[in-house]
Parts: C-alpha cells; structure tokens; sequence
C-alpha cells in the first residue's frame, strides 16, 4: 500500500481531475498533472463484475500504483472502482490498496446503459441503503489511513434524492463525496442543479465535491457561489479549454504556485498535442493509429464545448504527419491566439 497521504483536506480547496472513460487515462493524467493545478485525479472506473479485480489488474490499468500512486509528472491519482456487489467490492478495494493505492473511490454515478443493466454506477441511485452496505463494505475493508469516497449523481430521476443517497454514502464511512449535479436519465444533458448541492453540503460532515458543467471561469464562479463548496472536479471542460486548470486553480489559490514544471502558458495546440503523443507513446509504445484517434478526440472535445474552431480541417488526416501538416495550417491562418493563461 502507498504511504498515507491526504487527497481532500477540509482546510484546504482542491481541484480534482475527474474520470472519462477511454480519454483521461495514464498518458492523459500525466499530461494534465504538468498542469501544476490539480490536487489529484480519479482513475477511470474499474468494473467489479463476477470476480474481484486482481492486484495485476490495477497495477495494468492504473500504473501510477507502480510508482507511488502519482503520475511522471507529480500528481496523485485514486483508483475508482465500480459495482454492486459489497463483498465483491471490498475484495477488490483490498486487493487495490495491495496494489498500491492510497485512496478508493466508488462510482455511483456512470450513466451508460450497459453498466446500469449490470447492476454498476448510477443505477445503485434507486437503492439508497445499498449505498450504504457498499461503502460500508469497502471501509471496512481496508486499512483505516486509506480514505473512501464516493461518486453520487443527483438521482436517478428526481434531483431530491441525492439527500438519502449522500446520507447512505457518509453513513456507510465516506470520507468526502463528489456530486455531479444531474440526474442519471439526464445523462450530460442540460440544465445542471448545483443548488442540491449546497444544501448537501450543509448537512453533511464531510466536504462535498462540485462536478458538471465547469466550462469557464464564470461557470466555476457561479458553481462556487451557487453550491458554496471549496472543492471541485473538472473533466470535459479541462480538456475543452486546456488554460481552466490553471485559471480554476489560481482562483482558488492552489497548486501553480509551486510547480517546476514546463509553463503551461507557454503550450498551444500542436505542444498540447505533442506532449499527449509522447506520453503515449511512453506509457504504451508506438501505436500510430490509436495515438491518431487520440489526438483527434481531443480536438473533438475541444471543438464541441470549447473553441477550437479548426476540427473540420484536421479530421481527416490519415497519418500523424498529415495531421500535425493540416493542424500547422489551420492555427497559421487562425485568428486566434495561442493558448495562453488568464490573467
């Protein structure tokens, strides 16, 4: 097991880097840990289905654990898992402090249908006292200095229900939660109800983590206000505009102050893209074709919620020289500037 460190510190904001499936894997978290901004990142979700997950398995897919339970570049990350059954589960969470990781976090919020039809993520809304028995099983589980957290959506179709299920959850012996603050049958889509949260977190013990639709610095501002939560988590919108990270976190008077690393300010889009290529290529060797579909996810992403404005022209690069060529191209004759921090 790492050595005990601490992820949420009740006097101290964070800004957490949230899971996504198939894009914030290890290449992508040690590209984001160069930010300098984040106080950590959660894992993708291991899914806990017939069998509990092997040490192997974490050691594959969450390969921090190898070394320290933080990426290349510093930040730390914690292992999420996902499923319904609590010993299972508890199995699994011993197995990922073996492992090496220093913090569990259980996910009861994924929306996608073919986990839900599996008894895993959001659909443990409607049961609010499994909840409880799965965390309660985890804590128990594994050693008192790990922390337990876990990822609530509002519900599963009424936003009151986060009040029952984030009870279960500090009940059961969650450390902290994270809402995202929709329900499951909204999937991502809008509107988000940030206020549910601040009335969760006036009645908890623990500190509750902010999540959904933090796309700039006024959204962050009105989450802040609307929720009154010191911690917060960003997923879509860190990669939609690369600077939030950094903005986020200077508003909240973490983090950049003490990086060394490379300045963030300094990258643009083909650096940004670059860095993720050779983080890649690091962490799983050359794999020309995944890697080309990587970066062009990413500008995807950048394109639909962010402001990259250039997707139509580099989509249909059939090699990675051919789309670092047309991606040069587009950002030469763009009137936009390079990325560069708010003041």
């Amino acid at each position: 097991m790492a050595d005990v460190v601490q992820f949420i510190d009740v006097d101290r904001p964070a800004l957490v880097l949230a899971p996504m499936e198939g894009i914030t894997d290890a290449p992508m978290r040690a590209l984001q840990g160069a930010t300098g901004a984040f106080s950590f990142a959660v894992s993708e979700f291991i899914r806990v289905s017939t069998h509990p997950i092997p040490t192997k398995v974490y050691r594959r897919d969450v390969p921090e654990l190898n070394q320290g339970g933080r990426t290349p570049t510093g930040m730390l990350v914690q292992v999420q898992i996902l499923g319904g059954d609590p010993e299972r589960m508890a199995a699994s969470a011993i197995n990922a402090c073996q492992a090496g990781a220093g913090a569990i976090d259980i996910n009861f919020g994924c929306p996608a249908k073919t986990v839900n039809r599996n008894d895993g993520g959001a659909t443990l809304l409607k049961y609010p006292h499994r909840i409880r028995e799965i965390v309660r099983a985890v804590r128990q589980a594994v050693p008192s200095g790990v922390p337990i957290s876990a990822k609530l959506r509002l519900g599963w179709d009424r936003i009151d229900e986060i009040h029952e299920n984030a009870a279960m959850a500090v009940e059961g012996g969650a450390s902290w939660i994270t809402i995202h603050a929709r329900t499951r049958v909204q999937g991502y889509l809008p509107p988000v109800f940030w206020e549910p949260i601040a009335e969760v977190r006036r009645d908890l013990p623990v500190p509750v983590v902010a999540n959904g639709d933090i796309w700039n610095l006024d959204d962050f501002h009105r989450c802040r206000e609307a929720t009154g939560c010191r911690h917060f988590m960003i997923g879509r919108g860190a990669l939609a505009n690369p600077m939030l990270a950094r903005q986020i976190a200077g508003e909240l008077g973490i983090g950049c102050a003490d990086s060394d690393l490379t300045p963030w300010a300094d990258r643009n889009w083909p650096t940004l893209l670059g860095d993720l290529e050779a983080w890649m290529d690091r962490c799983h060797g050359p794999a020309p074709v995944k890697t080309l579909l990587r970066l062009k996810q990413w500008l995807k992403l950048a394109a639909t919620f962010g402001t990259f404005s250039h997707f139509a022209q580099v989509k249909a690069a059939q090699s990675i020289d051919e789309f670092y060529l047309l991606l040069s191209e587009s950002v030469a004759q763009s009137d936009l500037p390079a990325l560069v921090a708010a003041d």
